[in-house]
């Protein structure tokens, strides 16, 4: 048997190993971050739902979705284990104090350019009243030129109507 016929088989088997080889370190990376749950950290479930973990069981955990809101899930419908900062600026708001020292950027750009008042803004104000040509004509200037605007005796159209009869 010729080795190049077997080759496409090898490929087609090494692919498929690899796939889940990766397919299963995933799912022991979930597997091992559910189960390092503890009662006050915060979660988020498949699907979308933000709360925080009353309670841990061997397959299923309580959480506390609101005050007074218990819910029951199966550990596996757990998306993600979220740290204090990430869960408390998601679900309150609360943004930690991570950029104390940075510059803070304004909403416009007018403070970041300096100009002076004294020259600049005369120039800036006399460029602006002049009206810039950009080679269109207004209507009444076609009338005064001497070129009458073509008028048509028959009635407009609205959207509904069409020549076709």
């Amino acid at each position: 048997m010729n080795p190049y016929t077997l080759l496409p088989f090898i490929v087609l088997i090494a692919a498929m190993f690899l796939m889940t080889r990766s397919a299963k370190k995933k799912q022991t990376q979930a597997a091992q971050m559910r189960n390092e749950m503890q009662p006050g950290s915060g979660v988020r479930t498949i699907g979308g739902m933000y709360a925080t973990v009353k309670e841990v069981n061997e397959d299923t955990v309580l959480l506390d979705a609101a005050p007074g809101v218990d819910l029951l899930f199966a550990k596996n419908s757990i998306g993600a284990v979220l740290t204090d900062d990430e869960y408390n600026r998601i679900v309150h708001g609360i943004e930690h104090d991570l950029k104390s020292d940075a510059e803070i950027v304004p909403d416009d750009a007018s403070s970041l350019t300096e100009t002076d008042e004294t020259d600049g803004s005369a120039a800036a104000a006399a460029a602006s009243d002049d009206k810039i040509d950009l080679g269109k004509k207004d209507a009444d200037e076609d009338t005064a030129d001497g070129s009458e605007a073509v008028t048509e005796d028959k009635p407009k159209k609205s959207d509904g109507d069409s020549d076709a009869k």
